[in-house]
């Protein structure tokens, strides 16, 4: 049961699913555009390479030969992952999910044309031009994405039309890879933001955790809870919709599933096929198996028998406000002293304005209040100081 798996993609999701690869015995190559990366720093090996140029990728590959390629970012060369699988390679969950999803024109058609499930009405645009006649057309106010991009970059609510330039440029700057083409969507009235964490397996049935709530500021989760409060239609819509996306996509692993909750009912949002951030609650044992667990098994085609919840949790990131190769991090005692308390410091090489660097993860009984245990993460999460 030992197998080489390449990593692609070596942040802090990455490093949390090596730890659980690691403990199933297996071997981890590390790879990003970085040393230093926080999975290179537990894995058995590291590369440094430029993922979006498909020489190096070919070249890391040919080199470790691995059994098993997993995607961990969107700033990758997708299209050679078809290759992979011909030489096969088990690419998770799959080269075709890692291409539709790495790309929001993809699977954004896919989901509402090809399947029919319920999103913001959209459109794109490649130039200024469409993208004021989109805008005209979805009206004021609107959500602006770059086609590729993570984390939130580039993301904008444009609210006023003298803001359209500066909406336009920065979704466009902020665009990885070679697409140049943003989407402009209807903002949806929401009062929740979930995720719904799917897991598809290589002999066993599509899973779902339980729901997680999440909050962003631009464009990027700054908070996450476990359970959330969902009405049971709403649930077995989005476990449908799940369940509709991931077999249209095919492969095993994990899925983050964004969903918004509104009066009208159930939206999809987005997706990603891999271990979601705002699950970095589950870290705080909120479920009998945490995500890195689930996507371990998954990936490995160990079974996972169920995901049942064991404890309430939240999450609250613990950002960087400055540019700095030196730094120190301080404040985990004062914010250890708490009952009920975990921190993840990631150990990332450097810090940027708004860079995720830890995270606090607050928890409690299965029926604690929600409320608070948020309250008490985010507290946690203010305490950590890093200068």
């Amino acid at each position: 049961m030992h197998k080489k798996i390449l990593l692609l993609g070596s942040g802090e999701l990455g490093k949390e699913l090596v730890i659980a690869l690691k403990r199933l015995g297996q071997t981890v190559i590390a790879v990003d555009s970085y040393a230093g990366a926080p999975a290179m720093q537990v894995a058995d090996d590291y590369e440094v390479a430029d993922m979006l140029d498909g020489t190096q990728l070919d070249a890391v590959v040919a080199k470790h030969q691995p059994h098993l390629i997993v995607p961990e970012i969107e700033a990758i060369r997708t299209e050679r992952l078809y290759a992979y699988e011909q030489q096969q390679i088990q690419v998770v969950p799959s080269a075709r999910a890692a291409n539709f999803t790495m790309n929001r024109k993809l699977i954004r058609d896919l989901a509402s044309k090809e399947l029919r499930l319920k999103t913001a009405a959209y459109f794109y645009a490649t130039s200024f031009t469409e993208f004021t006649k989109a805008v005209q057309a979805i009206g004021l106010p609107c959500v602006v994405k770059p086609l590729m991009s993570s984390s939130g970059k580039g993301q904008s609510v444009l609210k006023t039309l003298e803001d359209q330039q500066q909406v336009w440029e920065y979704a466009i700057t902020s665009s990885r890879g070679d697409i140049q083409e943003v989407i402009i969507e209807e903002f949806i009235l929401f009062h929740t933001e979930i995720t719904l964490l799917t897991v598809t397996q290589k002999n066993g049935v599509t899973l779902f955790c339980p729901p997680i709530g999440h909050r962003q500021e631009r464009g990027d989760y700054q908070e996450s809870w476990q359970p959330v409060a969902i009405s049971e239609k709403d649930y077995t819509d989005a476990c449908d919709m799940a369940k509709k996306v991931t077999a249209a996509l095919t492969g095993v692993g994990i899925w983050g599933v964004e969903f918004f909750l509104t009066d009208k009912g159930v939206y999809f949002s987005e997706l990603s096929p891999r271990p979601h951030d705002t699950g970095m609650v589950t870290l705080a044992g909120t479920q009998n198996l945490s995500q890195f667990e689930l996507h371990a098994r998954a990936i490995l085609g160990l079974p996972i028998p169920s995901i049942q919840l064991e404890r309430a949790g939240a999450s609250a990131v613990v950002l960087a406000n400055k540019a700095a190769t030196n730094f120190n991090i301080s404040g985990m005692e004062k914010a250890l002293q708490l009952d009920g308390m975990d921190i993840r410091i990631f150990g990332k090489p450097t810090t940027r304005p708004y860079r995720r660097m830890g995270v606090a993860l607050a928890y409690g009984e299965p029926d604690s209040d929600i409320n608070e245990l948020r309250k008490k993460a985010k507290a946690a999460a203010d305490c950590i100081i890093i200068e």
